[in-house]
Formats: C-alpha cells, structure tokens, sequence
C-alpha cells in the first residue's frame, strides 16, 4: 500500500448510475485503498449518480456534451477540472462520453469495461448492448475489463480481467448482475496496482511489477 500520508488523489467520470463509483468510495472508506475521491464530473445532470455523489459528499461537476461546440472545449473542461483539482488518476465510471487525453494523461485515465476486451468492445458497446452481443454469440464465459484509456474506443492497454460463467437461462440482466460483482473487485485492484506503482506500461502491453 502506498505511504499513509500520500492519498492517491482520484477522479471520478460518470454517465449513469453511479454504482461504480459508490464502490471505489467504500473501498477507500474500508482502508482497502489509499485514496480518496477529489472531483466526480458527470455528462449528465438528472442520472442517479449524481445523487450518489452527494450522499457521499461530494458535489459533481455537470459537464453536458451538448453544452459545448465540439469535444475540445468539451475535453478542456473536464482536463481544466481535473489539473484544478490535482487528480493523479482518474477513474471512468459508466462514462459514456468521447473525449481526448492530452500526451501528459496517458496511463493516468483508467476504464472498465463489461466483457473481456478486445472482444465486445468499440463504439456503442456499452451497459446491456455488450451483455446481449455476448448472449447472442453464445459464449461460456464473460467478466470484465480495467484498461487504460486512449483516444480509441476500448483499446488501451489492459490491466486486470476477471471472469464469470455465461449461464443457459442468462439474459442480459442476470449476465450483467454477475459481470458486476467482477467489476467490483477489478477496479479496486487496478487502483490499488497504480497505487503501488506497480503498473509498467510497455510497447502496449500492462506488466505488472
């Protein structure tokens, strides 16, 4: 674990519920990680997880798409908000939104995604439209993945996967009921890797020290 004194200082992007970043606060709230939450930004203004966000604290930061002439004012602000707040990682959330990294926030931005990349990934493939491409393909298994993030869709390197078994009588709610409960102990994993500064990324490959 990372020196007591020194809380890795986290970002959260959210766009939907909020249940992720509820995890990541009772880790830190268990002393699972050392860190604790600096800023949540949501692309949404009326979604529960900005709700969430309140009953633990904080006051999310609206940052709406559709407020902004393009993604670079869109990405400025949220970078804006992020150096303000001095943020060493920043974790997505359910964020649902493109944006681009500047050069000094590679392998600084954490996601995670429903399904074992690089299968069932890419644009538009996200919440139930991953878990029903996974049931349509017929696969056994499916889980989840903690990647860093790029400016392409879902094709950062990868840092911990976990799997579940993709059941006969699985719909996509049941499949993403049990892909969740990976998800909540991946990404505490991830952070609590970057945490340590055991992660080296290395002709795009995540080797872990």
């Amino acid at each position: 674990m990372a020196d007591k004194e020194k809380k890795l200082r986290l970002g959260i992007l959210l766009s939907g519920g909020g249940r992720t970043m509820v995890n990541i606060a009772q880790y830190i709230e268990e002393d699972k990680l050392n860190a604790e939450i600096a800023l949540v930004i949501s692309s949404r203004s009326t979604v529960k997880g900005v709700d969430r966000a309140r009953e633990l604290g904080l006051e999310p930061h609206i940052i709406r798409t559709k407020d902004l002439p393009d993604v670079d004012l869109f990405s400025k602000k949220i970078i804006d908000l992020l150096d303000e707040a001095r943020v060493d990682l920043t974790l997505q959330c359910g964020w649902l939104c493109f944006w681009k990294l500047p050069t000094r926030y590679e392998n600084r931005v954490m996601n995670i995604h429903p399904a074992l990349l690089p299968a069932f990934g890419g644009q538009g493939m996200w919440g139930h439209h991953v878990h029903e491409a996974v049931l349509t393909a017929g696969c056994k298994i499916s889980g989840c993945t903690v990647h860093f993030v790029t400016n392409e869709y879902d094709s950062g390197p990868i840092i911990v996967q976990r799997c579940c078994p993709v059941r006969e009588d699985d719909d996509a709610d049941s499949l993403a009921a049990r892909v969740f409960e990976q998800e909540c102990l991946a990404y505490p994993e991830a952070v609590n890797l970057f945490a340590q500064n055991r992660l080296e990324v290395k002709d795009g490959r995540v080797h872990i020290r």
